[in-house]
């Protein structure tokens, strides 16, 4: 094969949309196991080849259960991080082996659309915590209780992928559970927008798999 310098189509520029899964983990059973196989019955199928995956998971009937969160700022940032332990020997003065004895897979955004609905998923609230009635919502602020278990979300992000304009590709990224375990900060500044910070802690299911990424390629 001939040197190439490389291909512009493989350069991924743009923001993906956000959704959030409303019954919980996608794949979630009742006792608690999650696999693949089970977390593909609750991802809606891949539609017509014109169709982008945002619509499939818009629209009323495909996409039920599924609620995007509108605006978000800066994009979205899927960040692996590995840890690795050392065997240091003493002729090489240095270490000889790693293994890896850890990992951290955090995804990480910001919703620019502050509504309380958006602002209960970014501190990880009950949906119990959030009522409407008579054109008022309301949104409890709960401390918790004894007992409580961190509340999980499945996330499906749709953007860009590397293809060109004669072949277009949209990259899905899937994350079966996830926490939203960081600080949260609600302001009202007179020149700032109020955005929720958000970052959402990834854990893997029974199968050690923490979700997927999915390049699909769109008809021009």
């Amino acid at each position: 094969m001939a040197y190439s310098r490389g291909s512009s189509s493989n350069i991924i520029v743009g923001a993906a949309a956000l959704f959030t899964h409303d019954a919980g983990p996608i794949g979630y059973t009742n006792t608690g196991a999650i696999t693949d196989a089970q977390a593909a019955t609750d991802l809606p199928a891949f539609t017509a080849s014109e169709t982008s995956y945002k619509d499939t998971l818009s629209d009323s009937v495909t996409g039920e259960g599924f609620t995007n969160v509108g605006y978000t700022s800066n994009g979205l940032e899927l960040a692996f991080q590995p840890d690795f332990g050392e065997v240091a020997v003493d002729q090489l003065l240095d270490v000889a082996r790693l293994f890896k004895q850890g990992m951290t897979v955090n995804l990480n955004t910001a919703f620019a659309e502050s509504t309380l609905e958006n602002l209960l998923v970014a501190i990880a609230g009950n949906d119990t915590d959030l009522t409407s009635a008579s054109g008022v919502s309301q949104l409890r602020m709960s401390a918790g209780d004894i007992g409580d278990v961190p509340l999980e979300r499945g996330l499906v992000a749709v953007g860009p992928g590397s293809g060109s304009s004669l072949e277009p590709k949209e990259r899905i990224y899937v994350a079966y559970r996830a926490l939203s375990i960081e600080n949260v900060t609600v302001s009202a500044k007179r020149d700032e927008a109020t955005m929720f910070e958000v970052s959402f802690r990834l854990l893997p299911n029974d199968n050690a798999s923490y979700g997927k990424i999915v390049d699909r390629s769109l008809e021009a």
